[in-house]
């Protein structure tokens, strides 16, 4: 069939600046003999620029003034990043930096998400939200498949959009495209269309399990299970509250940790194949922060995590638990704040028709599934 226009060849800088959404930089699979990257300039601009973005969205929240107030200032931080972004002109080299603060800062705040985490008080939850989120996964990518075919969208886009949408954003498009050999513009029309629709459920999202009058458990595993990207996880589950975004976490790596066995099987036989053109990183299968996102939540469940005393006039205990959690809640809003620099509107909002309609399609399939299957099984 005839292919759509697109947009052009997909650029390194546009494959990074997507990428970064993710919250982490090192590739499943990568060409072999890929050149060193260039120097790049000083990067504290826009390291200053993110702070600067962040500590307005700090102060905006501390009014007291009902929106406002009940925004998260991981939220604000995004809105004000992307009219920043959008409405002025930001030196390339000021964007880099956002994207490496994205990259480096999201980690930190999944592991440090783990210390507000009880383990024993999602006991009830454990599999049967396992297998919500595996069930879901199967409907988002059901759902690409027919809904490709059905208008036509090429298979390999198809094939993407319902893996960025099952599992995990970008990470999981970047991982499975070389390996079902997709072009370019199949890369492109995927991860417009991911990014598009994971910011409007990230800020949807919350409103609508108002709206629905789901508990924070019920929020928690519903976000968990259909956002797209991490960080669009963590911010909306907070949102929501706080117990709804340490369980929209767990759910979320879960989802992630599941792009293993897909990208195994297939990076297996497609290295088998073209041993000479491709090199496969086993190791990097599952991203190093889920391990110390879990350690700290299973020293948080074992009560290991200390609290902290401080002597002036009147002594001060503060649960360690409860400091990491907040500390992980501002370098949220940083790496809010960033992801809001690094993203132009101008370029995502040129994604294929055909391709974002595939797309509304996926993720409204598989919300609808994970919402029908929370109702049934857990609450």
């Amino acid at each position: 069939m005839a292919r759509e226009p697109y947009l052009g060849p997909l650029s390194d800088e546009q494959l990074a600046s997507l990428g970064s959404m993710e919250g982490w930089s090192e590739p499943v699979v990568e060409a072999a003999g890929r050149p060193a990257e260039k120097a790049r300039p000083s990067p504290w601009p826009g390291y200053l620029l993110a702070s600067a973005v962040a500590a307005v969205a700090f102060a905006l929240h501390s009014l007291p003034f009902g929106l406002l107030r009940m925004t998260s200032g991981a939220i604000l931080a995004i809105i004000l990043g992307l009219a920043v972004r959008n409405l002025f002109s930001i030196p390339p080299a000021m964007v880099d930096a956002a994207k490496t603060m994205v990259k480096r800062l999201i980690p930190i705040t999944i592991v440090l998400t783990g210390a507000g985490l009880n383990l024993g008080a999602i006991a009830t939850v454990g599999l049967p939200a396992i297998g919500v989120t595996v069930l879901s996964m199967g409907v988002a990518m059901g759902a690409a498949y027919f809904a490709g075919r059905a208008l036509g969208l090429w298979r390999r886009t198809s094939v993407l959009i319902g893996a960025g949408t099952a599992i995990c954003g970008n990470s999981a498009i970047v991982a499975v495209a070389p390996l079902i050999e997709a072009e370019d513009d199949d890369v492109l029309l995927s991860m417009t269309t991911i990014n598009l629709l994971g910011l409007a459920l990230m800020f949807a999202s919350p409103l609508a399990g108002r709206l629905l009058g789901l508990s924070d458990q019920a929020f928690g595993v519903w976000a968990g299970s259909t956002i797209h990207a991490v960080p669009q996880v963590v911010a909306a589950g907070f949102t929501y509250s706080d117990k709804a975004g340490a369980l929209a976490t767990l759910v979320k790596l879960v989802r992630v940790a599941l792009l293993a066995p897909l990208v195994f099987v297939l990076a297996a036989v497609y290295a088998r194949r073209h041993t000479t053109r491709m090199r496969v990183h086993y190791t990097r299968l599952i991203p190093s922060f889920i391990w110390g996102f879990i350690a700290m939540a299973l020293l948080n469940t074992a009560g290991l995590l200390p609290v902290l005393e401080f002597r002036y006039a009147e002594p001060l205990r503060v649960p360690l638990s409860q400091a990491l959690s907040q500390a992980g809640n501002w370098i949220l809003t940083l790496a809010m704040a960033a992801m809001g620099l690094e993203v132009d509107l101008r370029f995502l909002s040129q994604v294929g028709r055909t391709a974002l309609i595939v797309g509304v399609l996926t993720s409204g399939a598989m919300m609808a599934a994970s919402l029908l299957l929370i109702r049934a099984v857990l609450y």
